[in-house]
């Protein structure tokens, strides 16, 4: 009895948990300190806050399922300038997630201690903690994602047996959150295939239930291409809102030790070697026993590593927050890893040399987490545009605004504190309002915002350094940030 309630037990812990670091980071300034943040609020918000209102504002960089759960709620000033729904979204994530967590290991092993450790792992993270206070999109991803991989291995421990809507509705939840689940669910699915196949079911029959679990995600992939080629004329969009970094730019090897690296940062040292070696031992029964066959789909989470190693091979610069995914793997694969042990005492030990060297290495009190300084670096720059913010307040009297959503949005979410709607601004979104302002700002915007330093310069900083009739008509005014603003005569 205990066991079966232990999973409600973690989520209700890890709800409490995650409301009090919400409240602690919201008082330390952080929550929306990170500039995708602010930007999330703003993609959600622009749906009906426009020019050109309508389910084109959606985007086609981003996938759409955290923007479509708070497009209403962003309409509330309240909650639009703080992220608190959000926020709610994500800290309710954070509790499914553990939940989901718990029920898988309980449900792989039976071990109690082995799911209460997993759990352990994830709330006491720093950066986890520090995530799931903010608007951002990872939370939603850990969750829907865990909830599929449990389902699935109940599934196929149930197979042969019908496939449960509510896993194909998981299914499609996952692949319209975050581009690291397209990775998963195909490692998950071959994962199930090759279960199925270890335990004597006919081919046609793995055949016919992979069509069926795979049309859901498959699905929502089609629909957001759909509209990515609709609104942006690309099926999708894979490269140009970033500046080519060359730290990591062609060197397959480089780029492979930046996503353990990232990962060791994120999880430590021992949380990730003791999962690396949980990880080769579940290999090897999978590989060895047909009833364990299924012990497959936690290791399908590692698939997540292959985009920030693409996307660093590419030249993407260093985020630490790529690696989360592989970090909540590190936790669930420790807690197998506990799980396992066969004698109780040592079981115990492991367990309590997980959890001290956690909190050794990665306390969760600190303001050091690797995620928690990254999600700084637009703070200076915060604090500078206050400058440009001052000099727009003084003399602004309801005119357009031209400037880049894909360079300024975390910039726009600032100035609704000034009473600023998007509406208000003439972006990208906009279409042909937005392309016959390019043709001349002053005769379409009363004010322009350049971001001239991020990533090189926005495209309308390449534009000022291209033409120098572009801003003809118009006075610069100030600057500060990287930010610089631009009057009409």
């Amino acid at each position: 009895m205990i066991t079966s309630r232990l999973p409600r037990h973690l989520a209700g812990a890890a709800f409490l948990c995650g409301a009090g670091a919400w409240i602690w980071f919201l008082r330390q300034g952080l929550v929306l300190s990170h500039y995708d943040a602010k930007a999330h609020l703003v993609v959600a918000r622009r749906v009906i806050d426009s020019l050109t209102p309508g389910w084109k504002q959606i985007g086609a960089v981003w996938l759409p399922l955290p923007h479509l759960l708070e497009i209403l709620p962003t309409q509330v000033d309240a909650f639009y300038r703080t992220g608190a729904f959000a926020s709610l979204v994500s800290i309710g994530s954070f509790s499914v997630m553990t939940w989901a967590v718990a029920r898988l290991v309980l449900a792989m092993t039976g071990s109690a201690l082995g799911a209460f450790t997993a759990a352990v792992l994830l709330i006491a993270n720093p950066n986890l903690l520090y995530l799931q206070s903010t608007p951002m999109t990872e939370p939603l991803l850990l969750a829907v994602v865990f909830v599929v991989l449990f389902w699935l291995y109940e599934w196929v421990e149930a197979a042969p047996a019908p496939i449960p809507t509510r896993l194909g509705v998981a299914l499609f939840a996952a692949a319209w959150t975050r581009y690291e689940a397209w990775l998963i669910l195909a490692a998950a699915l071959a994962a199930v295939a090759y279960a199925l196949a270890r335990r004597g079911m006919a081919l046609t029959r793995i055949a016919g239930d992979l069509a069926r679990l795979a049309i859901w995600p498959a699905a929502a992939a089609a629909l957001f291409a759909g509209n990515s080629r609709i609104t942006t004329g690309h099926w999708l969009i894979t490269g140009g809102f970033y500046e080519v970094d060359p730290t990591y730019h062609g060197l397959a090897l480089k780029s492979l030790v930046a996503v353990w690296w990232g990962t060791h940062r994120l999880s430590g040292y021992v949380v990730e070697s003791v999962a690396l070696v949980a990880a080769a031992w579940l290999a090897a029964r999978a590989l060895t026993r047909r009833s364990a066959a299924a012990n497959l789909l936690p290791l399908t989470l590692f698939s997540a590593a292959l985009l920030p190693f693409y996307g660093f091979f590419e030249g993407h610069p260093f985020r630490v927050r790529y690696m989360v995914v592989m970090t909540a793997a590190c936790a669930l694969l420790s807690g197998l890893a506990v799980a396992f042990v066969r004698r109780r005492t040592a079981g115990a030990v492991l367990a309590s040399l997980l959890v001290a060297a956690s909190l050794v290495e990665s306390p969760p009190w600190s303001l050091r987490a690797a995620m928690i300084e990254e999600a700084q670096w637009d703070v200076p720059r915060t604090i500078e545009r206050r400058a440009v913010t001052d000099c727009l307040r003084g003399q602004y009297r309801q005119e357009k605004i031209l400037a880049s959503m894909g360079s300024l949005a975390h910039y726009m979410q600032e100035l609704s504190h000034e009473g600023l709607q998007i509406a208000d601004f003439i972006h990208e979104g906009n279409g042909a309002i937005w392309d016959l302002a390019l043709t001349a700002p002053a005769t379409h915007a009363g004010w322009m915002l350049i971001e001239e330093q991020s990533e090189g310069g926005d495209v309308l900083a390449r534009r000022v350094h291209e033409d120098a009739a572009f801003t003809r008509g118009m006075e610069r005014v100030c600057s500060g940030g990287g930010v610089a603003l631009y009057r009409t005569r």
